[in-house]
């Protein structure tokens, strides 16, 4: 029912906003409690609240900043602030066509194997995989290798998108729903397009109800008139979260050997919904995916992504604990403890939050050496967030590997194929998706 549809109105959602106000560093503590209280509150009570809710918004964000980083929104001041990245030349004909498809179908599959368990949280989810003799994580996840009283336990029964209920293609999610759109804006607005058209292109093709957090509350807002930037920032506690991270992918690949053209395209769809950190989440990944492209060198691919995020930001910091790490000698899952002690899952806000979920894709690409399975299996095994984290690591390693070095085990649930809620694009293949990216890109 709509009356239960969620990220609409502020309600008790005021308590995320509060949690987005201490991660960005600002004195808000005082506020704890009457954020806490609003929680307890049913639909009608906040609803007739709204409008102290939107002071109580407002007084928190002019809090005093009592940590962290001063962190840019604007494209100008973060290119400032970023070191920059150098140009490769991008392969062409056919094999720059093995990359795309790569990337497409990589995306596909990542997010397909994260699906099922998004939202899982970490101990339930190795508990049922280990139940399912698939612990570590090294195949799709199918409802029928789980105990039945293992699926009541956790819900996995109550859930869909596991592999044995497909039926041969994969279907619509948002990580896979954003991708194809980004490539029909630029097909109908082109490369110049701005954060503007992105929500007038959302508004023509996108079912409201297909968007979550930070992109329903854009939707939301330009539906009622408003513009960017303003549209990330109205009533929106989500800005830093990782739905610009999941949109990013397309800019990268019609940018092969470009990081900075890849992020500043992020950017201008980004802004249209977040700010800070969920602007920089999609820049790097943007860029990161521009290099893919050209290089077979996971490393070269992170460091690409760095080169574009300011060199203070905690986005930045937080990347390069997951590289640390790394070089101490510590494995995926002594990583992603680690990372689970920084972050907490359970937290709504810290589970989705833009952060976490790109120190998981870091340490899934460096712990996974540009293994295709590996890598995305690492990803998803992490928790937090699993089908974004899935979709981006598949992305970025079926980049760097092409469509040829990704198993066929990977494929042949959904053989490439792939349902979507984009006007126009209901049901579409990696393959023609990998023909019109690289026909934008030569165009």
């Amino acid at each position: 029912m709509l009356s239960n549809e969620p990220w609409i109105t502020l309600g008790r959602d005021i308590y995320l906003e509060f949690e987005q106000d201490c991660l960005d560093g600002l004195d808000v503590e005082k506020y704890r409690k009457i954020c806490e209280g609003y929680r307890s509150l049913d639909r009608a009570e906040l609803a007739a609240l709204e409008n102290g809710l939107e002071e109580l918004e407002r007084a928190m964000q002019n809090s005093a900043r009592v940590s962290g980083y001063d962190e840019p929104s604007d494209y100008g001041a973060i290119k400032a602030a970023a070191p920059g990245a150098a140009r490769s030349a991008a392969p062409e004909g056919e094999a720059l066509k093995n990359r795309l498809r790569g990337a497409w179908l990589g995306r596909m599959a990542g997010c397909l194997l994260g699906k099922p368990v998004e939202s899982v949280m970490r101990e339930p989810l190795e508990d049922g995989l280990k139940s399912s003799g698939n612990f570590p994580l090294s195949r799709y996840m199918a409802l029928s290798d789980f105990p039945a009283e293992v699926a009541a336990k956790y819900g996995f029964d109550r859930r869909d998108f596991w592999i044995d209920t497909v039926h041969g293609i994969s279907p619509a999610d948002d990580d896979t729903n954003y991708t194809v759109l980004a490539l029909k804006i630029v097909e109908n607005y082109g490369k110049d397009f701005t954060a503007e058209d992105v929500l007038h292109g959302w508004l023509r093709w996108l079912p409201y109800l297909s968007t979550c957090t930070a992109e329903r509350v854009a939707y939301r807002n330009a539906a009622a008139g408003l513009l960017p930037p303003d549209t990330a920032s109205y009533k929106n506690p989500y800005r830093e979260w990782i739905g610009a991270q999941i949109r990013a992918d397309f800019y990268g690949y019609i940018n092969p050997g470009d990081p900075e053209k890849a992020a500043e395209m992020a950017f201008r769809d980004a802004s249209a919904t977040h700010v800070k950190n969920g602007i920089y989440g999609a820049m790097f990944v943007a860029a990161m995916l521009a290099e893919a492209a050209v290089t077979d060198d996971v490393m070269k691919v992170i460091r690409a992504g760095l080169s574009v995020i300011p060199e203070k930001c905690r986005l930045r910091d937080d990347i390069e604990r997951v590289i640390a790490w790394h070089a101490e000698g510590l494995d995926a899952g002594a990583i992603t403890d680690r990372i689970h002690s920084v972050y907490d899952e359970r937290s709504q806000t810290g589970w989705c939050y833009t952060n976490p979920n790109a120190m998981i894709v870091t340490m899934a690409l460096v712990t996974g050496g540009g293994d295709f399975g590996k890598s995305i299996c690492t990803a998803v095994q992490a928790a937090f967030d699993t089908d974004c984290n899935g979709a981006t690591v598949g992305s970025v390693v079926g980049m760097l590997a092409g469509a040829g070095g990704i198993p066929d085990k990977w494929i042949s649930p959904f053989g490439g194929r792939l349902k979507t809620a984009i006007a126009g694009y209901g049901e579409v293949t990696a393959e023609g998706l990998a023909e019109k990216t690289a026909e934008i890109i030569s165009n």
